[in-house]
């Protein structure tokens, strides 16, 4: 995938006409007036001392107008102290998890466009004037920072096979427009944050918010963005297989709450099929004798085909209250105007 060039704020107009007048980063006309929107750069960091001024440092370049915060997750090293000398809003979440410090992120800071990031050095700054200009210009609700690997060192294997699984799945049930769901460098518009409802509290954050996006068919797009290696004496927070059963059953749960027809009804089918393979040698001893020798199999197969139809009705049922949720969250998301 080819790098899409790191934007300087600067758009041209048509072929054959003079270029637009050069504007800062973000920024959009209003007639004659340059209106800057308020962009904030939320960091959610857990004992990133190593790396958090860096990160600081880089994003107060490359988005010279943006107030980054800095949330310090229960870290028990200097990582708020650094980020406060490097510039950044520090606040603090004391409750451990990813989710539990992005929700709070989202309920206490006030900005037209948000940045998110992860506080380990590992995402390329600069695209993120990219990212904003493309959420701007072609009225977006979330990019996404799609991780282009330049060092086979950068990251596990074992990561980089659970994002790709973990990325289909989501795929097949929600919709194929995100490459990379795991990715934390994420551009999002106000009435994205302030539409989530941000119900997880680890690293399966970045699953709901790719889903919520989906769901109500919000105007997404992905920029590809340099991923590089964490600075010396940094360590990964992620683990690959207790963290990635977590993201595992949180897309069950969500495939549960946004596609219940499908979840029970895949239940139905299974619990229907298993009832008539058991059925199937009785019903063969009853047309040949006309008697049922095995009276507790023919009742397990009639339970089961009973709990087949039940399922199946809390399929329906549910499948019309999650209609109901699902419009309530789009009148809550198009109650605000979109980032321009």
């Amino acid at each position: 995938m080819e790098l899409p060039p790191v934007s300087d704020g600067k758009r041209s107009a048509a072929s054959g006409s003079a270029p637009a007048t050069a504007m800062p980063v973000g920024s959009s006309c209003v007639g004659e007036k340059t209106v800057a929107p308020r962009i904030a750069v939320l960091v959610p960091c857990h004992n990133e001392e190593t790396a958090v001024a860096k990160v600081v440092a880089d994003f107060r370049t490359a988005l010279p107008t943006a107030t980054v915060y800095v949330y310090d997750n229960a870290s028990t090293d200097r990582t708020a102290e650094l980020a406060l000398a490097a510039g950044a809003v520090v606040r603090r979440e004391p409750r451990k998890g990813k989710g539990n410090v992005v929700r709070r992120m989202f309920a206490d800071v006030e900005a037209d466009i948000y940045v998110l990031v992860d506080g380990d050095a590992t995402y390329h700054a600069a695209s993120a004037a990219t990212m904003v200009d493309k959420l701007q210009f072609d009225l977006l609700d979330m990019v996404n920072g799609a991780r282009i690997t330049q060092e086979s060192v950068v990251s596990r294997a074992g990561h980089r096979l659970g994002n790709r699984i973990l990325t289909g799945i989501v795929a097949m049930v929600f919709g194929n427009r995100i490459q990379d769901m795991l990715s934390g460098f994420r551009v999002l518009s106000r009435r994205f944050v302030k539409s989530f409802p941000a119900l997880s509290t680890g690293f399966e954050i970045e699953t709901e918010l790719t889903v919520h996006a989906l769901e109500l068919r919000m105007p997404v797009d992905e920029v590809a963005t340099p991923y590089g290696s964490r600075p010396d004496g940094s360590n990964s927070k992620l683990s690959t297989i207790k963290d990635g059963i977590r993201i595992l059953l949180s897309i069950v749960r969500l495939l549960k709450e946004e596609r219940p027809l499908l979840f029970f009804g895949a239940i139905a089918a299974f619990c229907a099929l298993l009832s008539l393979v058991l059925a199937y040698p009785l019903f063969v001893t009853y047309f040949a004798t006309h008697l049922v020798p095995r009276f507790p199999t023919a009742f397990l197969s009639a339970a089961i085909m009973l709990l087949a139809f039940l399922s199946l009705c809390a399929g329906f049922i549910l499948d019309t209250v999650t209609r109901g949720r699902l419009e309530m969250k789009r009148m809550r998301y198009l109650s605000f105007p979109v980032s321009r």
